[in-house]
């Protein structure tokens, strides 16, 4: 029988809350360490993709290193209610240039 994997969202309240009309699994959390324990359980529970808004995610760098080479859960960065910081974009040109070997963006 084949796995079912969810895709869940992390971030405070008014930045997930959207999502859950899209079907996704919302997980709001007003701390970055509430979102580290979120985090690491839905890594346990056959979660395929996490959204973090980048807010919490600054604040987070430990985990985005420790699950940035791994399968899954792939942990996506999104903007949240204050707007886009950059942190997302940073992190796919790094990842494209360990990928390439240089800086295509």
């Amino acid at each position: 029988m084949a796995t079912t994997y969810k895709i869940a969202v992390v971030g405070d309240w008014e930045s997930v809350m959207g999502f859950r009309a899209l079907g996704l699994e919302t997980c709001p959390a007003s701390t970055p360490e509430n979102a580290r324990e979120v985090i690491r359980r839905l890594a346990h529970e056959d979660c395929a993709v996490i959204y973090l808004t980048e807010t919490l995610a600054k604040a987070l760098p430990d985990v985005l290193e420790k699950y940035k080479d791994e399968l899954r859960p792939a942990i996506i960065l999104i903007p949240g209610r204050e707007g886009a910081l950059g942190i997302g974009r940073d992190n796919i040109q790094r990842a494209i240039e360990r990928a390439v070997g240089a800086d295509i963006l």
